[in-house]
């Protein structure tokens, strides 16, 4: 039987956020057992992320101590950046709402990550929601567990505050629920369509402004509403939703508004996106073997067995599968049944566009495992892949047509399992890369050096952890100056009368360094520590 609009608004839980709820006799709410599974599932996964952030997994960068450098001068009011220190593109919501924390608590990593904790924890909850939505809640419970688990690739994704990642899933998983929510229920209660109308674009020109990658989940939600209410946006609808956007897109709008000309972020991402010159083998073997079971969780640290990498194959057989049960369920559904398989539909389609996209970027073959990180998108489309096995292994039937279903969605499940536990065997490794970062500023703090030369992976986390007390100015390996983000430090450190240089043992920077000073009749104390040389030049 189908349901009428009107009936949507008990089934699709899109404006509300919280848990699935059934009335009991008394007439009092009660929390439905699949929601009480997800939870108590998705609080696990919580839980496993705090005692890993807790614990320094996964290892800090620079890329991220950049964003909590951002975070320490907006809580001093000393800047107000509008992107990632030294780029235009990627916002910096992460930093904004970290500078409070860090204001207070200092520059531990971990309290650094409490708002990426927040944002994940906030992405379980929606996406729930979402599949019970427009899906089942027993699939809603399944995706929860899958999301759960903490493979490396995703973990890092989702944990370190570098700007964009952790934020896009709530974000992409927000604007699908208020998207279908309105344009499967009729315009009554006039005054709470528009706040969410206006909520949807608020959220969409956030989305614009933090992280292009979640572009293809804002233009196929924003199709549902173009669909769905397209005569009502013509009205006050339009305006609300138009100047939320704007309000949210606000910081990028007026950058590029005064922006030099190839400057703006537009030009820059459309010369990051370039396809380079690699094959097409490169580009498949990249991007689908290694890329979408690497951004799925189920790989190894920085490695995809062979086994694990028939998730590559198979992932994209399954979307076109159930791109193409969702066509033919669309032709078929009428009323509110009919927004629910165009919401499928949706997600699937973002999902296609997210990996073609991600194919033909010259990163997809020049550097897969690391690149994976641009799919992570894709984790919010894994309802609407999965469910045509899991339609053909809970819905009655031959027990020759359910098990093979089943068996495949435990085979996923426990590759998942292996690679969260997988990555424990990783976690002493990263515990003595803080270590070793700790003894490092500890030597500098002996030597009385607070003006350093370094290389990039090594500036930005140790100018962070010690909140500028040591600030760092970045050489290439051919002594050059080399990618400073916050361009001050390198005129700090070239002012001082006492610069020290700080390398990786063994790593190119430092051997250059080595023979340059004696090329230059320059004496050095050189001192180890946590894996480095500190070399202390006899004159500047």
């Amino acid at each position: 039987m189908h349901q009428t609009a009107g009936d949507v608004a008990d089934d699709v839980v899109v404006a509300r956020v919280g848990v699935e709820e059934t009335t009991r006799p008394d007439g009092r709410a009660r929390i439905s057992p699949p929601a009480l599974a997800a939870l108590a599932i998705g609080g696990a996964g919580v839980g496993l992320r705090l005692v890993l952030v807790l614990l320094g997994v996964p290892p800090t960068n620079s890329d991220e101590a950049t964003m909590g450098l951002a975070a320490l001068h907006i809580g001093r009011g000393a800047d107000h950046p509008v992107w990632f220190y030294g780029q235009a593109y990627m916002g910096t919501v992460e930093a904004y709402l970290a500078a409070p924390l860090v204001t207070l608590f200092g520059s531990p990593v971990p309290v650094l990550r409490l708002v990426t904790l927040l944002f994940f924890g906030v992405f379980l909850l929606l996406a729930y929601r979402l599949t019970v939505a427009l899906f089942t809640p027993g699939l809603g419970v399944l995706t929860v567990a899958l999301l759960s688990l903490g493979a490396d690739r995703v973990l890092k994704n989702e944990m370190i505050v570098a700007g964009g990642y952790p934020e896009i899933l709530p974000a992409a998983a927000l604007l699908m629920l208020l998207a279908v929510r309105l344009a499967a229920t009729p315009p009554t209660r006039r005054a709470a369509r528009l706040w969410a109308f206006g909520a949807w674009g608020l959220v969409a020109g956030l989305c614009v402004w933090t992280d292009w990658l979640v572009l293809p989940y804002v233009g196929v939600t924003g199709l549902l509403l173009a669909v769905g209410c397209g005569r009502e946006l013509r009205g006050a609808p339009g305006l609300w939703l138009a100047a939320g956007a704007v309000l949210g897109a606000a910081p990028l709008i007026a950058y590029n508004l005064t922006a030099a000309s190839g400057a703006d972020s537009l030009s820059v991402y459309s010369r990051l996106s370039s396809p380079g010159g690699a094959s097409l083998a490169a580009h498949l073997h990249g991007g689908v073997l290694v890329g979408v079971p690497m951004a799925s969780g189920l790989c190894a640290p920085s490695h995809c067995a062979p086994a694990v990498m028939a998730w590559g194959v198979a992932y994209p057989a399954l979307l076109v599968l159930a791109v193409v049960v969702a066509l033919l369920a669309v032709r078929r559904a009428t009323g509110a049944d009919r927004w629910r398989e165009l919401g499928r539909l949706a997600l699937l389609l973002a999902a296609a566009v997210t990996l073609v996209a991600y194919l033909r970027s010259a990163n997809s073959a020049d550097t897969p495992v690391e690149s994976a990180r641009y799919l992570h998108p894709m984790l919010l489309s894994l309802p609407a892949v999965l469910w045509p096995i899991w339609r053909l292994a809970t819905r009655p039937g031959p027990v020759a047509r359910r098990v093979p279903a089943g068996a495949a969605l435990a085979i996923l499940t426990a590759t998942a399992i292996v690679a969260t536990v997988t990555l424990a065997g990783a976690v002493p490794g990263y515990r003595r890369q803080q270590a070793r970062q700790a003894e490092l500023i500890a030597a500098l703090d002996r030597l009385g050096a607070d003006r350093v030369y370094s290389e990039y992976w090594t500036c930005g986390r140790i100018t962070f952890a010690t909140r500028e007390r040591i600030v760092c100015a970045v050489l290439a390996d051919d002594l050059t100056p080399g990618l400073d983000r916050y361009g001050p430090y390198r005129e700090l450190v070239r002012q001082s009368n006492r610069q020290v240089y700080v390398f990786p043992m063994g790593s190119t920077v430092d051997t250059t360094f080595v023979r340059h000073a004696s090329a230059n009749h320059t004496r050095l104390r050189t001192v180890e520590a946590g894996g480095y040389h500190i070399h202390v030049p006899d004159r500047p």
